[in-house]
């Protein structure tokens, strides 16, 4: 099963009540190692996790700290992205060059280097301050 297959299980599970908006999202980890997460909606609007979330919290608590690849999806006319703080954590684990593979139910896909998604990201190397 491929990442976008596996995402697309996994939003099966989603808990959407509010939005009915369900998001699915598989990780790739550098050991080649897959792991998914769903969104996950909460009454205390917006105290919910994203899909892209919780597939990095179920890799970090797996022990891997190196993202791969990634695909996301929902059933959006264009394929879904992931959103601006998705992007950011994403990129905390991954590289400039790690592809995402957004994706539609209607079978519409686009791929994206997470450099491409998110132009000067914030990196662990912006809180060097041994230079200050």
């Amino acid at each position: 099963m491929d990442l976008i297959e596996q995402a697309c299980a996994v939003r099966d599970h989603a808990y959407a009540p509010y939005s009915g908006f369900k998001v699915g999202a598989a990780i790739k980890a550098a050991s080649g190692r897959i792991f998914v997460g769903c969104n996950v909606e909460n009454a205390a609007y917006p105290e919910g996790t994203c899909a892209e979330a919780g597939a990095i919290a179920a890799m970090i608590a797996a022990g891997e700290v190196e993202i791969a690849a990634v695909a996301v999806i929902a059933d959006s006319p264009e394929p879904v992205t992931p959103c601006g703080g998705c992007r950011q954590k994403l990129a905390e684990f991954g590289t400039g060059r790690t592809p995402v593979t957004m994706a539609n139910l209607a079978g519409l896909t686009r791929t994206a280097s997470l450099q491409d998604l998110l132009p000067g990201a914030f990196a662990k190397a912006d809180m060097d301050t041994e230079d200050r």
